[in-house]
């Protein structure tokens, strides 16, 4: 079991680009991951420190930016809540890859991480 505190306190030492990076990095590897059925915990755990990421993210950046975050969150909660369903079918797992990878992308262009000098 991880230690949310300790990953809270280190998380938040980084300035919002970075965070949005992390979290852009976690939802690659949801995408990575979601291709062997041998990953489920590990999808289940990325998901979770995903939507605590979001927590700690959101309250510090712009509206516009925060708005998308909620909008992940959600996302990430109904995956969570259908888990099961989704990782026994092909086809779900295959969506969830999708849109991760898409929100991973979108996120990194948020960061402004790859336009940084």
């Amino acid at each position: 079991m991880r230690n949310w505190n300790t990953l809270k306190d280190r998380y938040l030492r980084d300035e919002i680009p970075i965070r949005l990076g992390n979290l852009a990095s976690n939802l690659a590897r949801i995408k990575s991951r979601c291709q062997s059925t041998a990953n489920q915990e590990l999808v289940e755990n990325l998901l979770k420190e995903s939507e605590f990421f979001i927590e700690w993210t959101a309250p510090d950046t712009e509206v516009e930016v925060a708005a998308e975050l909620v909008d992940l969150q959600i996302i990430l909660a109904r995956w969570q809540y259908n888990w099961e369903s989704i990782w026994n079918d092909s086809e779900l797992r295959s969506e969830v890859s999708h849109k991760a990878n898409f929100w991973s992308e979108k996120l990194l262009n948020m960061s402004g991480l790859l336009t940084e000098n």
